[in-house]
């Protein structure tokens, strides 16, 4: 996860049939998140979409804990 990604948690999500999904845009603030969600779901009603709050967990915070 870049530095740029680690300041902006808030994306928005494109999901896929198929169990896969792709970000669309990263925010910092959720109400910036959510009104850009909404924009989305109004112009593209055929596409689900969704919040999420991404924390990248590094590879090395993963190891201290064991």
């Amino acid at each position: 996860m870049t530095y740029l990604e680690k300041l902006n948690p808030w994306c928005i999500v494109r999901l896929f049939p198929n169990m896969q999904n792709q970000i669309v845009a990263r925010f910092r603030r959720r109400s910036d998140a959510e009104a850009h969600l909404q924009v989305l779901r109004r112009l593209i009603p055929s596409v689900s979409f969704t919040l999420i709050f991404n924390v990248g967990v590094e590879q090395q915070d993963l190891t201290a804990l064991k």
